[in-house]
């Protein structure tokens, strides 16, 4: 069964019309009012049939007109769009053609695959309209809040996931600006709404010890992994593309190429003298300079490795040591960013991290883990 807010007709809400009828009299004409976009306001259109000189011939055209012109109503046709603002009658099938092969040239899977699913979902959803929309100047601000609502509402998913749904359709729309298929993006006018704390959590001293320990007798290349993402932060994507020559033991550091990298700008993160051991006593580093760090199978080796495989081994841990879905892999690095603002500052977190700014590396600090400035403590006023 579809949704309530569903079996509403899309096209009676954005584009209203009138059904065109025959009018008699003094004048023969089919009228009908549509909706202008332009204008902000309905309008007549009028089809004359007095050039038609039989009676039988005018009903028979009249006839003709109102089936062909209340098809075309129904599918999303309007005779002002046409007139005002061709480039935004063009098809939404072809758009969206044309898009899908720019995902296909994007560099990085994740996003591809990630651009796709929200691409997917949105045609999904115009599939199941009662009218599904044709072209590009039907894609506007209520439709849009309607498809929002639609995920939030009826497929109940999170309002973080809503916001980043929100941001999609606005780079979508984005591209769509610059191919001229439409002269505003109506996504812009739809805020964000609020959003819960992060469901993922930290891990706190002891299970970090107990992490340790756990792994050291049962998965050390993992434990590699698990030290990797809480001493230098490197994401779970660009830790599979680490190269042996990418490791200096000398300066104690990792490069990060910019085409690895998140930002797409080169950046180096130091390594503490534990990791460089354990490389050491794992023998990673007497292996070829073009082999992967973290390659298939969780191997120092040729083949590159996907970044699911941290996440799938991190759920046999989370088992075996009993935590609940909060902990993931990536709460290491929120852990890292925690410990290392509290024991150095924010400001080498948030060079460790590569982040932009202060208020990027805030995010990972939650509560009771904010620091404070030192100099707060020792500070004596006029009060």
């Amino acid at each position: 069964m579809c949704p309530a807010h569903r079996q509403k007709t899309f096209r009676s809400e954005v584009l209203p019309f009138t059904y065109p009828r025959l009018h008699t009299g003094k004048k023969w004409y089919v009228d009908f009012n549509s909706y202008d976009p332009a204008e902000g306001r309905m309008k007549r259109k009028k089809y004359h049939l007095d050039g038609i000189k039989k009676i039988t011939d005018r009903r028979r055209r009249a006839s003709e007109l109102i089936e062909r012109i209340t098809l075309m109503l129904r599918q999303g046709w309007s005779p002002w769009v046409g007139e005002n603002d061709s480039r935004n009658y063009i098809p939404i099938e072809r758009a969206v053609e044309r898009y899908r092969k720019y995902l296909e040239k994007i560099p990085k899977y994740s996003t591809q695959k990630s651009y796709t699913s929200f691409l997917n979902q949105l045609m999904s959803y115009m599939d199941g309209l009662l009218l599904k929309p044709k072209y590009i100047y039907q894609m506007d601000v209520g439709f849009f809040a309607e498809f929002l609502d639609f995920l939030y509402y009826d497929k109940e998913v999170s309002a973080r996931t809503r916001n980043n749904y929100r941001i999609w359709c606005s780079s979508l729309m984005a591209f769509f600006m610059e191919r001229d298929y439409c002269s505003s993006n109506p996504v812009e006018k739809i805020k964000p709404i609020p959003e819960d704390p992060k469901k993922r959590q930290p891990l706190d001293g002891r299970m970090l010890r107990r992490l340790s320990e756990y792994l050291e007798k049962n998965d050390p290349m993992m434990l590699l992994a698990c030290r990797m993402e809480y001493y230098t932060f490197i994401r779970p994507q660009e830790l599979v593309s680490v190269k042996i020559k990418d490791i200096s033991v000398k300066e104690q550091t990792v490069f990060i190429p910019a085409a690895n990298s998140k930002n797409k700008r080169d950046g180096k993160v130091g390594l503490n003298a534990d990791l460089v051991r354990l490389m050491v006593d794992l023998g990673v580093l007497t292996k070829p300079g073009d082999w992967y760090l973290f390659g298939d199978q969780m191997r120092t080796c040729p083949t590159k490795g996907s970044s699911e495989q941290f996440r799938r081994r991190w759920l046999k841990i989370r088992k075996a040591l009993k935590w609940g879905d909060e902990y993931q892999f990536y709460s290491l690095k929120d852990s890292g960013i925690r410990d290392l603002a509290n024991s150095a500052g924010i400001v080498v977190a948030r060079d460790q991290a590569r982040h932009s700014d202060i208020s990027t590396t805030n995010h990972y600090l939650q509560g009771r883990d904010l620091p404070v400035r030192e100099e707060t403590k020792t500070f004596h006023g006029d009060l």
